[in-house]
């Protein structure tokens, strides 16, 4: 110390005075330092210094028996350790004109010339309770570092959103920790090449390489990487960054999301010199998609899995984590105005609402010269977590319920061609992928409901399709007693016998019968003057068609559509054919519900094989294989024929087709819906024709006398 230097007595005892004399004038003991003030305070002076809320947040440690603060030139204006041992001194002097701590070092270099050779100070004595202060913190430090030796990080989520550990056992074993204890969940976010796999290694690791950084220009770090911090007794996740994607890039975003909906404190990182819009957008798209898709599935599985913690309460808090090198961090420009202000203003402009998150901090550092200090960080991580009004911590297997719920809920390939990529979280990316078939309209459910049994649902109302059919009719007369009946028009009555229905139907059509009212309307009924069903005894409502549904089944329904119609024209060929009726009615029928491939039997002359021409009552045969009209000689024999659809049971086909059964047949390309449901049609309506022969040769009926 330099001989020229004045000294102050009254820095000399054991007991350290306030050296802000804002309301106590220096003669109060100090009770607190403040690193951000760079003071020692009193009770008084701390709590008038502080009321502002700029300087709130200031972090203060109350002062111990023997303590002596560290050097305040030892750190720069940035908050990054000046000396080249990198580590921050104890103060040996407290200049009181600069009212600034120094230590001898810094004394020397600042205080040994000019006008400041005779500025006063004030002494510091490190007595022995500081001195074994300094030995417990060394020891504690030290012990910390052992803790985290053997910490390794493990893949918990790859990058198609597959979970990679087995189960919640296999979790807790992964994480090396007891299945009791309560811990919290940290994850980190920003853009690729940002650091944030640096950033945690050094926040909770002391910079040991527990998450894989990489100098190259590929992101290292793949899907989503978890490790325990067994001092702070969190799980910490590093994520991909969000830039460095390529393929599958709208499930591993979303894949973002769901590490944010189990996480109870996310770290922003960017090292942009100015804060970009895209961090404000990305944080107020995910708070939407985190209230309007997460919580509600959080809430279940809390209620599903019977867990004491809730899972939704409120989302996790943020802390923006802010690197620069050549701008100011924010708010220095204007000491006045908070941080914290500042980036809630700038969620406003942008029309962006973080409303999930239950707080937002901002902790900025300049870098002048690498490396980047952590500590800053490193405090506010801690003092995060140590608040419990929002976020309690839990045990691993609730952190692994929560994640293998969500994983379970929204998960799934997302289409390109239906994304809008007018948000980072749109509602694709959570809800059911399936499409109307009749209207196009999407399902407003969320993702793999139909697990649990929850039919489709849509916002709007479907429009009719003569396609799919998909006009449904109830009873009018339940729907106004308060009950929703639905009914289908059908040939017979349920009381009916097969021969009566038949009947009946012939002469009075097809009848409506509502299981609660019996038979409400026939359609010849009265031959003359008949009302439609809609206007009296039905209501009808359009419902949505759904892909795998069985609800509207296009191929069935033409067939019996087709069944109908010959029906009907049977019936009336009954009254007005004199000859023949069975082969006419059989022969038309037969062209309604034919193939695609096979030949009409009205162009059906002769046979194809013989050329023996056919009289009015012969049978033609058609050939399963190629479609032609043959004789009964020519086409006795069979064959399975699945090319064709007709599945492995043996069907007619014709001689040739036989012999030549060895040979794939040249089969065109037809539409797997009107193929299968012409084959539906054509083998039910061999049953029906079958049927009507035996009938008719059976009862011998004169049909057309008289």
């Amino acid at each position: 110390m330099s001989a020229h230097t004045q000294t102050v007595e009254k820095g000399q005892n054991t007991t350290l005075l306030c050296q802000e004399s804002y309301v106590c004038s220096g003669t109060d003991e100090a009770i607190f330092e403040c690193d951000e003030c760079r003071s020692l305070q009193c009770q008084r002076c701390e709590e008038e210094l502080h009321q502002p809320e700029k300087l709130r947040n200031h972090e203060r440690t109350r002062i111990r028996p023997g303590h002596v603060p560290f050097c305040d030139f030892c750190k720069g204006a940035n908050g990054s350790i000046m000396h080249a041992s990198m580590t921050r001194q104890i103060a040996a002097v407290r200049c009181q004109v600069c009212k600034i701590n120094l230590c001898v070092e810094c004394q020397k270099r600042t205080h040994a010339g000019g006008n400041k050779r005779k500025h006063p100070v004030t002494i510091y004595h490190a007595g022995k309770a500081q001195e074994h202060e300094e030995e417990e913190v060394m020891d504690e430090e030290t012990k910390r570092r052992k803790m985290t030796e053997k910490v390794v990080s493990f893949l918990l989520v790859d990058e198609t959103e597959e979970i990679q550990v087995r189960n919640e056992e296999d979790f807790i074993k992964k994480l090396d920790c007891s299945p009791d204890q309560h811990l919290k969940v940290v994850s980190i976010f920003g853009n690729t090449g940002d650091g944030k796999s640096h950033t945690l290694n050094h926040t909770f690791f002391y910079g040991r390489e527990v998450f894989k950084t990489s100098p190259a220009q590929e992101s290292c770090t793949v899907g989503v990487w978890a490790a325990y911090d067994p001092v702070c007794k969190v799980v910490v996740i590093d994520t991909e960054g969000l830039l460095g994607a390529t393929v599958n890039l709208s499930q591993r975003t979303r894949l973002l999301l769901k590490v944010l909906a189990i996480s109870d404190l996310i770290i922003y990182r960017t090292r942009a010199d100015r804060l970009h819009n895209d961090l404000f957008k990305f944080l107020g798209d995910a708070s939407e998609a985190y209230l309007k898709h997460f919580t509600k599935e959080l809430k279940a599985t809390t209620a599903r899995c019977g867990l004491d913690v809730p899972l939704s309460t409120l989302g996790p808090g943020v802390i923006i984590f802010h690197e620069t090198v050549y701008t100011k961090l924010l708010g220095s420009d204007h000491p006045s105005e908070v941080p914290e202000k500042l980036i809630q203003d700038r969620f406003r402009k942008l029309s962006c609402f973080p409303e999930a998150f239950s707080s937002i901090h901002y902790k900025g550092t300049r870098t002048y010269n690498p490396p980047t200090d952590f500590s800053g960080l490193r405090r506010a991580v801690e003092q995060q977590l140590e608040n419990n009004t929002t976020r309690s911590p839990r045990q691993p297997g609730v952190i692994y319920k929560a994640l293998k719920a969500l994983s379970d809920r929204f998960s799934g390939e997302i289409p390109d061609d239906q994304m809008a990529h007018s948000s980072f979280f749109p509602d694709e990316y959570f809800t059911c992928s399936s499409v109307c078939l009749s209207c196009g309209c999407g399902c407003k459910k969320s993702m793999n409901h139909a697990k649990e049994g929850v039919p489709h649902e849509s916002k709007s109302r479907c429009r009719y399709s003569h396609q799919y059919d998909n006009r449904v009719y109830t009873c009018k007369a339940c729907y106004e007693r308060g009950m929703e009946v639905s009914v289908v028009p059908k040939t017979s009555a349920s009381t009916d016998s097969p021969w009566l229905g038949l009947a009946k139907y012939a002469w009075s059509g097809y009848v409506i019968e509502c299981p609660n009212c019996g038979v409400v309307y026939r359609s010849r009924q009265y031959w003359f003057g008949n009302q439609d069903p809609v206007n009296t005894v039905v209501r009808t409502e359009i419902e949505h068609v759904w892909p795998g549904t069985d609800g509207f089944l296009k191929d069935n329904n033409n067939a019996a559509q087709r069944l109908l119609d010959g029906m009907n024209f049977m019936a009336q060929s009954v009254s007005e054919l004199s000859l023949g009726p069975t082969k006419a009615v059989t022969s038309w029928l037969t062209d309604q519900i034919a193939p695609a491939y096979w030949r009409p039997n009205s162009q059906i002359l002769s046979c194809n094989k013989c050329n023996a021409p056919f009289k009015d009552n012969d049978t033609k045969h058609h050939c399963r294989a190629c479609g032609e009209g043959f004789c009964d000689g020519c086409s006795s024999k069979t064959r399975p024929v699945p090319e064709r659809g007709w599945g492995p049971a043996p069907v007619r086909v014709c001689d040739n087709c036989y012999e030549n059964r060895g040979i794939q047949l040249d089969v065109a390309e037809l539409p797997s819906d009107e193929e299968g449901g012409t084959l539906i049609a054509r083998k039910v309506g061999e049953a029906v024709q079958n049927t009507l022969g035996a009938v008719v040769t059976a009862m011998d009926i004169p049909l057309g006398a008289g």
